[in-house]
C-alpha cells in the first residue's frame, strides 16, 4: 500500500484475473448449455408417446436388404409401423399375427407394414424374422433415431398411419389377435 492507504494493483496480476473470468464464463455457458439440453430431454421423456391424431414423424427405414421406405413418400397409404426386438418375448406373441394381416393387405397396395428393430443384432433379428417367417419390409433403427422420434417406450409398440400422415392408432404392447389388428386398419381404409 502507499502512503496515503490506497491500494495498489500488481500490474502482472491483472492479465491473470482476465484469463480466469474469460474461463469461468466459458464454463458457465457450457454448464448452462448442458442443462437445457437436459431440460430438453426430460420435457420430451414427459411428452409420453406421439399421441393420435397428431402429424407422425416423419423417418426413413432402410431394410436389411439395403431397401428404403420413406414414410412421407408412402403418403396415401396406411402405415402400419411395429418397434420389435428379436429378445422381446411379447413380441413373439404378435409376430404371426402381424405376418398374417401383411399377407392380407399387401395385395391391395393400400397398406404398408414396416417393422423397426429397435436395439438389437442385425443377426438375431435376421433369424427372428426368419423363425416367424416375416416378409414385410424391416430394418434396424441404428441410433434408436425413429424409436426416438416416436418417444417409444419399450418394445413391442406399433403405431398405425392413416393416409394422410396423421397417427390414427398406437397399440403399446402385443396385439392379441389378428382381429384386433384389422379392426385398427379397416376403417382406416374407407373413403
Amino acid at each position: 500500500m502507499s502512503e496515503n492507504n490506497t491500494p495498489t494493483v500488481d500490474v502482472a496480476e491483472a492479465p491473470q484475473k482476465k484469463k480466469s473470468s474469460i474461463g469461468q464464463v466459458i464454463i458457465w455457458v457450457a454448464v448452462a448449455g448442458l442443462l437445457g439440453i437436459v431440460a430438453i430431454q426430460l420435457n420430451k421423456a414427459q411428452q409420453g408417446s406421439v399421441q393420435v391424431g397428431e402429424v407422425a414423424p416423419g423417418f426413413v427405414l432402410t431394410t436389411f436388404e439395403g431397401n428404403d421406405y420413406d414414410s412421407e413418400a408412402l403418403l396415401g397409404k396406411v402405415i402400419v409401423v411395429n418397434f420389435w426386438a428379436s429378445w422381446c418375448n411379447p413380441c413373439e406373441l404378435e409376430a404371426e399375427d402381424l405376418q398374417t394381416a401383411w399377407e392380407t393387405y399387401e395385395p391391395t397396395g393400400e397398406v404398408i407394414f414396416l417393422g423397426v428393430d429397435w436395439t438389437d443384432t442385425d443377426n438375431e433379428a435376421k433369424e427372428y424374422l426368419e423363425r416367424f417367417n416375416i416378409t414385410y419390409p424391416n430394418g434396424p433403427d441404428y441410433g434408436t433415431r425413429i424409436s426416438q422420434s416416436y418417444r417409444t417406450t419399450g418394445v413391442p409398440e406399433t403405431y398405425i398411419i392413416d393416409k394422410e400422415g396423421n397417427l390414427a392408432y398406437v397399440k403399446l404392447g402385443p396385439f392379441v389377435s389378428l382381429q384386433e389388428i384389422t379392426a385398427a386398419i379397416d376403417p382406416l381404409l374407407k373413403d
